[in-house]
């Protein structure tokens, strides 16, 4: 089942702000935002690590600085 929700234009631009790649859905990046939120109510320290750590793998995205699924499959001789 799906839905539709109104946002302003500055949510949107805020949610186009943490997307990892160009096509992924509003629908990954509220899911992404519900899973660190849950993490931060359950366990507050180590949810500042993961955010934290969240926050390194998204600038190596967009850095460039990742294997591509080809690339690692070659490096594990699969």
């Amino acid at each position: 089942m799906e839905t539709t929700i109104r946002l302003n234009l500055q949510t949107k631009s805020e949610l186009d702000g943490f997307r990892q790649y160009k096509n992924e859905s509003y629908n990954e990046l509220i899911r992404k935002l519900l899973f660190v939120a849950k993490m931060c109510e359950k366990e507050p320290k180590l949810s500042q690590q993961t955010i934290q750590e969240i926050k390194q793998a998204r600038e190596k995205i967009k850095n460039k600085e990742f294997y591509t699924e080809e690339e690692a499959k070659k490096i594990l001789g699969l």
